[in-house]
């Protein structure tokens, strides 16, 4: 899929429809499964626990995490589970996005009753 916002857009829509259905208060991992299976059921290529490799400034390998879900080789999906997102949740998505030197990241919080998205956009400069 070439165009980031309309992926985005199937993101935040699936991600809603899992949350109406499973409601809060389950493990993060629930949610990953759930949101997983069903971008893959709709035909979105998905890994879950992704090994990203970070970067320093002049290209050189210093280390790696895992991101939650890499959709179609260009978005990086954050789960988390908490009362609300908070400053260290944007803070960690914008530090993968910088090291793994990813574009587009999403920051999805299935904890709350309220459902809660972000979309974060990391342009080298």
């Amino acid at each position: 899929m070439s165009d980031v916002k309309v992926l985005c857009d199937q993101v935040r829509q699936t991600a809603f429809q899992v949350h109406a259905y499973l409601g809060h208060g389950h493990l993060e991992k629930v949610y990953e499964n759930a949101l997983a299976h069903r971008l893959q059921k709709a035909g979105l290529k998905v890994i879950q626990q992704q090994s990203l490799k970070v970067f320093d400034e002049d290209g050189t390998l210093i280390g790696d995490y895992l991101a939650d879900l890499v959709v179609e080789d260009v978005l990086i999906v954050e789960l988390k589970t908490a009362k609300s997102l908070a400053p260290e949740h944007e803070a960690q998505i914008l530090g993968y996005l910088k090291a793994s030197r990813f574009e587009h990241g999403l920051l999805i919080n299935f904890g709350s009753p309220r459902f809660e998205i972000r979309k974060f956009i990391w342009e080298p400069k």
